[in-house]
């Protein structure tokens, strides 16, 4: 065990006294255990939930502690785990009665039984969250810590306190925490421990989609994504989860002509976005929006490598795979498959930027033009300082014209100024197809700039048109 050192500064808000004295009433050891004492160590900043464990019952202490606190919060108790939980200054605390575990093959719920502070360190997944602080009152702050994840915390290094094969075996959604908490923290996974995660990568299949969605959201949300990505291909369960990703991996070669590894690729495009943006989707966007390039790619000896539709059969893949993962199939699946399908069409008029192609790309992307464009500047990846300059410089011209085109034409979600009743009641026709034509005539001519969004121009065209199709006003 390491050196015993005092943290009594952790445990200066007053609910930890509270505990301390619900715990002296109880006649129960009484610890703060794992996260918490990690990110104060690390001085990570924000404390949003505590985990508390107690050598006897974690609902009865839970309820000992209610009692104390000024306004005796409500305690939610989850019988069949034996934890409890309350909240008390905006922190979300949960009581757990310390316990050893066994699994059986099949399942990462395990059988639980009663046990001591070192059976309920033992079965936690690494070292650095195996640390405890007593809440005892003649042991106040003492840092419980036998298996030096204080050493480990400094090393920055992510090891398992037991043997890794077992501790991955036994719930397998432990590797996908290992990498998450390397990609969080930067830290390096100890050698033994990444090839456990790999000899045990087929075990992952046990774990419930959501589960595993849970800790990729939060691979996703770290500074630099890439990290866990490159992680979870090296160790092999990516292509469990997203076999989309590596089949993007690898380059091939046809009469001495290449293409970029467009999986290496993809997360360089992850990283630059998450430099600019919190937003999840978007990020989620970026890390699919080359995903139909695989199924799409072909070599012809005249034009080489190419990926000819990459955009609308990645959106097609976008549906799929979110249901595959049973992630939401609602606004935000649909959100995604509108930035992969429009992924290159920033890219495609950067080059000659004209009034009418930023008129259709207002159009077409709505409110989420600016969403879009953060995308595509996030897939300049190339490595040459002159091609990279003019690519941002040519999108901030893009950008530029959006401004000028939205100020002056009001293209965004727009309606065109003439509605089918409109049209009927100025021809005298019931619906039918002259309608349709008619409209889509007048938001033709608005968005190549032959009339402006205006009523009476609008009008005009409509006469112009309902004439051409033998109408009459």
């Amino acid at each position: 065990m390491s050196e015993a050192k005092n943290y009594r500064d952790a445990l200066k808000q007053s609910v930890f006294k509270k505990i301390s004295k619900a715990a002296e009433i109880q006649e129960v050891e009484t610890y703060v255990i794992g996260g918490f004492v990690r990110d104060y160590i690390l001085q990570r900043g924000v404390v949003k939930d505590i985990d508390i464990v107690a050598v006897g019952s974690g609902i009865e202490l839970a309820n000992q502690v209610s009692r104390l606190l000024p306004n005796k919060p409500k305690v939610q108790v989850f019988k069949t785990y034996g934890t409890a939980m309350l909240r008390a200054d905006d922190i979300e605390i949960e009581f757990v009665g310390a316990r050893k575990e066994s699994y059986n093959e099949n399942s990462r719920n395990p059988v639980v039984e009663n046990g001591t502070l070192e059976d309920d360190q033992n079965r936690r997944d690494f070292t650095i969250n195996t640390l405890a602080l007593s809440l005892s009152p003649q042991k106040y702050g003492e840092l419980l810590d036998p298996f030096g994840g204080v050493r480990d915390l400094e090393a920055k290094i992510i090891r398992t306190p037991l043997d890794p094969d077992i501790t991955y075996s036994d719930d397998p959604l432990r590797m996908m925490r290992a990498i998450r908490f390397a990609t969080q923290l930067n830290f390096t996974i100890e050698k033994e421990s990444l090839d456990a995660i790999s000899r045990n990568k087929n075990r992952i299949k046990i774990i419930t989609k959501e589960r595993i969605v849970e800790e990729l959201h939060k691979i996703m949300l770290s500074d630099v994504p890439s990290i866990g990505f490159i992680l979870l291909e090296k160790t092999g369960l990516l292509k469990y989860i997203l076999p989309e990703l590596t089949a993007l991996k690898g380059i091939d070669e046809e009469e001495g002509q290449t293409h970029k590894d467009n999986f290496y690729h993809t997360l360089e495009v992850v990283d630059n976005i998450s430099q600019n943006t919190d937003d999840l989707w978007l990020r989620w966007a970026a890390l699919l929006h080359d995903i139909g390039k695989a199924p799409t790619k072909r070599f012809h000896k005249r034009n080489g490598w190419t990926f000819h539709g990459h955009e609308f059969v990645g959106a097609k893949m976008v549906f799929q795979l979110f249901k595959r993962l049973k992630m939401p199939l609602n606004d935000k699946m649909k959100f995604v498959q509108k930035m992969v399908l429009m992924s290159s069409r920033p890219i495609v008029i950067a080059s000659e930027v004209t009034d009418s192609a930023v008129r259709r790309l207002i159009f077409d992307a709505g409110n989420y033009i600016n969403q879009l464009m953060t995308l595509c500047e996030a897939d300049i990846t190339t490595k040459n300082p002159k091609r990279f300059r003019k690519y941002h410089n040519n999108f901030k011209i893009v950008r530029q014209k959006m401004i000028e085109v939205e100020e002056r034409d009001q293209i965004r979600n727009f309606q065109p100024p003439i509605t089918g009743e409109k049209i009927m009641e100025t021809f005298n026709i019931k619906p039918s197809r002259e309608i349709g034509i008619i409209k889509e005539a007048i938001k033709e001519a608005i968005l190549e700039g032959v009339i402006p969004n205006e009523y009476d121009a609008a009008y005009n065209y409509m006469m112009q048109k309902g004439i051409e199709l033998g109408l009459k006003a």
